[in-house]
């Protein structure tokens, strides 16, 4: 059985921006808070925090800089994707020598290669470092399915020990081919419980960039074998999900974070400024939760 890197609600933390870079007195701000409010693990420089965007030289900042600010307080997984598997293994390495607990690392985009591709990339990148890796699956952003055939090979690689899981429809299967050699966190927000109940661990969350608590807690209510509890808040928290996701990810999230005081920046292009129709959805999502 491998290691569990996490049980609980990891924040896919946004990235505060300027117009000139990163504020790096809001992102040391955002660490503590979530911190304070009982997130159990920190993903940096994710699809949420806009890595996309971001050089290498700017990213690698980030990620050394919340390394060093959460100095092991709780788990740190660094975002290292790339459709390029050179640039991938550049990228894991640099995460593991600035002490990072573990790379999360997604389904090469655009290239669009084989299932055989995609053991070999992911395969690679593992065999680079020794830190934990943890598999992003997300076919609605790459247009590339893991199937849970190539999990499994991939799941018998030491240091592959997690994944972030997009495709709930596979993940019964996923469950049954790698049993404890893969860990499972939900990478959608209306799925938790669901997942969870199948034998995850946790979830990897935009929501939880504005309700950390309440994310942490869904969790460890279900862990604790508080179902309903559990039920109640991922039911509860509907009207959120789907304003967070009303348009692409991460405009509504900093919009609404925005609203709620936190002065987080824009997205940077080709990501643009939520549209009014958004806005008033995320609005009435965030007055009806009592968040403004």
């Amino acid at each position: 059985m491998k290691q569990t890197l996490f049980t609980g609600s990891c924040v896919a933390l946004i990235t505060p921006f300027t117009d000139s870079g990163v504020d790096y007195e809001k992102l040391e701000e955002l660490i503590e808070w979530h911190i304070k409010e009982g997130t159990d693990a920190i993903l940096i420089c994710g699809t949420t925090g806009e890595a996309s965007t971001m050089p290498d030289e700017e990213h690698m900042a980030v990620i050394r800089f919340a390394v060093q600010k959460i100095n092991k307080r709780v788990h740190v997984m660094a975002g290292a994707g790339s459709n390029d598997t050179r640039h991938a293994i550049e990228l894991s390495r640099f995460c593991e020598e600035v002490g990072a607990d573990s790379i999360l690392t997604v389904t090469p985009y655009y290239n669009k290669t084989t299932q055989e591709g995609l053991y070999q990339h992911f395969k690679a990148i593992a065999n680079s470092i020794r830190i934990p890796v943890v598999i992003y699956n997300v076919p609605s952003r790459t247009n590339l399915n893991i199937n849970p055939s190539t999990l499994k090979r991939l799941s018998e690689i030491e240091n592959i020990v997690a994944l972030k899981e997009c495709n709930l429809l596979q993940a019964s299967e996923v469950f049954c081919l790698c049993g404890d050699s893969l860990t499972l966190y939900s990478g959608e927000d209306g799925n938790v419980v669901p997942l969870l109940a199948l034998g995850g661990k946790g979830v990897i969350s935009v929501m939880a960039n504005i309700i950390p608590k309440d994310t942490h807690n869904m969790v460890k209510a279900f862990m604790d074998g508080d179902l309903e509890t559990a039920r109640k808040l991922q039911i509860g928290t509907v009207p959120i999900e789907k304003a967070l996701f009303c348009e692409t990810s991460p405009i509504p999230v900093k919009a609404a974070m925005n609203l709620m005081g936190m002065k987080v920046g824009p997205c940077r292009m080709p990501l643009v400024e939520i549209s009014e129709a958004g806005l008033s959805q995320v609005k009435k999502a965030l007055k009806d939760y009592g968040l403004i």
